[in-house]
C-alpha cells in the first residue's frame, strides 16, 4: 500500500484523461488475455506481512521511519501508520523444502529487524490488530509520511463528505467517529500471492472465495479493538467501514463499497477488472505517458499502471492483480483475508492450509461454488469474521457444521493431497497441517488465546484500568510469538 504518487491535487481534466486511460488499458488487458500474453508455466507463490511496532510499555510506537532506517533492508517497507511497517518477500515455488526455507528466511529477517527496532526504543509485534491502541493513536497526524496516504485519505472524505462512523457489535460494543483514515492503519494482515494463468484465475478465485470464511474461523487474531472485545476478526469489519467512500445514501441505493467480498461467482478475471472501471471512480486519478496500445504491439509488456492504481483502491479479500516481473506480465490471486501472526509457524501453516485446499478445489470437476451459492460464502465469510474458531460453516454435502470439524474431517485431508500436488514435501506438510489440526483439537487460535488470557489477567489482578491486563496479556503475546511455538501451545496462565 505503500506505492509513493507524484500528484497531490487533481482537475477535472485529470480525471476525465484518466476515465479514457483506465478503459485505454482494460482494452488492452482484454487483448492480452485473448492472446494469453502472460507467464504462468512455473507458478509462484508470494507472501507480505504487516506489523505492528510497540514500545517498552506495550503502547504503539510511532517510529516507523526510524526503524526502518535502523534495518536498511529493502524487503521492509512503510504502511499506513506511522506504528506499521511491512516485509515482502520475494517470489518463490511452492514445492520441496522451500516452505522449511522461507520460515528459516523469514524468522531470520524478523530476528534482525527486531534487533535493529530495539536500538531506536521499538518492538515488532506480528498481530491483527494491537490491543493497546486508543482513538488517541489514530489521527491524522499518525499517517506515514507518504504523500499517498495523506492523498488517499483527502480522496476518501471528499467521497464521502462526512466523518466515518465505526460501530461493531460483539460480546461488547463500539460507536465511535474519526474524521481520518488512520484507523485502517490498526488492520494488519498476511497477504497471500499465487501466479495462476488466464485460463485458471476464475477458478483459483471462486476457490479462494469458497474458503475464505474457514480461514477467517481457523485463522483468527484480532479480538480487540480501542480496548473493547468485538468479533474474533475485528480487522474484517474495521477495514470494511475504514474505507467506505459512501454516506449512508448511496449505501441505501445499493452502491458497492471499495472493502467487499463480491457478488457473484466469475468466468474470467476481466469480469473483475471490468467490474473496477464500471462501478467504481478513481481515487487516485494519475495518468502516466505509456501508451499500452503501442507498447504491446511491438512486443513489450505494457504495465498499465492506470488500470494497476485503480485496482489498487478497491479492496476485494481475494484480490485479481496484474503485474510485470522480469519483463513478462502474469496474473496473481491475492488472498487478503487473514491477520499477521500470530507467529511465522502459524503465518506459514494458514498459507500451507490455503494453497493446498487452492490446488484441489480449483481443479475439481464438480467444484464446491456450483454446489453453494454466492450468499453462502459470504455468510460464512462473516461467520468466521465474527466467531472465529467457534463459527458454524455451509459446507455442501454437510450442511451447517462447526468449523473446526469441517477442517478435521474434510477440508485437511484436501489440503494434504494440494500441497502433495504441488510437490511440497510430505515432512513439511505434515507439521504445517499439524498446527492447523491442533488448533481445531484445542479450539485455540491467536483470537481466542488473547481473550482467554485477557480474562484471566483481569480477574486475577484486577487492574484500576483494563487497558493495564491488555498490556499485559500484549507482553506474554509477544514473548511467545518470538518462540515460535504454535499458539495452540501457548500456557494461558
Amino acid at each position: 500500500m505503500g506505492e509513493e504518487v507524484a500528484r497531490t491535487e487533481f482537475t477535472r481534466q485529470d480525471r476525465q484523461q484518466y476515465r479514457a486511460k483506465v478503459r485505454r488499458c482494460l482494452d488492452v488487458l482484454a487483448k492480452m488475455l485473448a492472446e494469453s500474453k502472460f507467464d504462468f508455466e512455473r507458478p509462484m507463490t508470494g507472501l507480505e506481512i504487516e506489523f505492528n511496532l510497540i514500545d517498552a510499555e506495550a503502547d504503539p510506537a510511532m517510529k516507523n521511519a526510524e526503524v526502518l532506517t535502523a534495518i536498511a533492508n529493502p524487503d521492509f517497507q512503510t504502511e499506513l501508520g506511522q506504528f506499521n511497517i511491512e516485509i515482502n518477500v520475494a517470489p518463490r515455488p511452492l514445492g520441496d523444502s522451500s516452505a522449511a526455507d522461507l520460515e528459516r528466511d523469514l524468522r531470520a529477517s524478523l530476528n534482525d529487524a527486531e534487533q535493529r527496532a530495539r536500538t531506536v526504543g521499538a518492538h515488532i509485534a506480528m498481530i491483527g490488530i494491537l490491543p493497546t491502541l486508543t482513538p488517541a493513536h489514530l489521527t491524522v497526524e499518525s499517517l506515514s509520511a507518504n504523500a499517498r496516504y495523506a492523498l488517499l485519505n483527502e480522496q476518501i472524505f471528499a467521497a464521502r463528505g462526512e466523518d466515518l462512523h465505526i460501530a461493531i457489535d460483539g460480546p461488547e460494543r463500539l460507536s465511535v467517529y474519526a474524521d481520518t483514515i488512520a484507523p485502517e492503519a490498526a488492520c494488519t494482515s498476511v497477504q497471500l500471492h499465487l501466479q495462476v494463468s488466464p485460463a485458471e484465475y476464475a477458478a483459483n478465485w471462486n476457490a479462494a472465495q469458497s474458503i475464505a470464511g474457514v480461514q477467517l474461523a481457523i485463522g483468527a487474531n484480532s479480538p480487540f479493538l480501542f480496548g473493547k472485545e468485538l468479533w474474533r476478526e475485528t480487522r474484517i469489519a474495521l477495514f470494511e467501514q475504514t474505507t467506505d467512500t459512501r454516506p449512508d445514501e448511496l449505501k441505501a441505493q445499493g452502491v458497492r463499497p471499495r472493502v467487499w467480498f463480491g457478488e457473484r461467482w466469475i468466468t474470467s478475471i476481466f469480469d473483475q477488472f471490468e467490474e473496477n472501471v464500471r462501478y467504481f471512480p478513481a481515487l487516485l486519478p494519475i495518468t502516466d505517458a505509456e501508451d499500452p496500445v503501442a507498447v504491446l504491439e511491438r512486443g513489450d509488456a505494457p504495465t498499465l499502471s492506470e488500470l494497476r492504481i485503480h485496482n489498487g483502491t478497491i479492496y476485494r479479500w481475494n484480490r485479481p492483480v496484474y503485474d510485470v516481473y522480469r519483463d513478462r506480465p502474469h496474473l496473481r490471486v491475492e488472498n487478503r483475508v487473514l491477520p499477521a501472526g500470530p507467529t511465522v509457524a502459524d503465518i506459514l501453516a494458514n498459507a500451507a492450509f490455503y494453497y493446498g485446499l487452492i490446488k484441489v478445489l480449483a481443479s475439481e470437476d464438480r467444484p464446491v461454488w456450483s454446489r453453494m451459492s454466492f450468499a453462502a460464502a459470504e455468510d460464512n465469510f462473516n461467520s468466521g469474521a465474527k466467531q472465529g474458531i467457534n463459527a458454524q460453516i455451509y459446507w455442501p454435502g454437510l450442511g451447517e457444521v462447526p468449523a473446526t470439524e469441517l477442517v478435521l474431517r474434510r477440508l485437511l485431508p484436501l489440503a494434504h493431497e494440494g500441497l502433495a500436488r504441488w510437490g511440497v514435501d510430505s515432512t513439511i506438510a505434515d507439521r504445517l497441517l499439524g498446527i492447523i489440526e491442533q488448533r481445531c483439537i484445542t479450539h485455540v487460535n491467536g483470537a481466542e488465546w488473547q481473550v482467554r488470557t485477557f480474562h484471566q489477567i483481569d480477574a486475577e489482578q484486577r487492574p484500576a484500568d483494563r487497558r493495564d491486563a491488555l498490556r499485559e496479556m500484549l507482553r506474554r503475546y509477544v514473548d511467545h510469538m518470538h518462540t515460535n511455538e504454535p499458539v495452540h501451545t501457548w500456557p494461558l496462565a
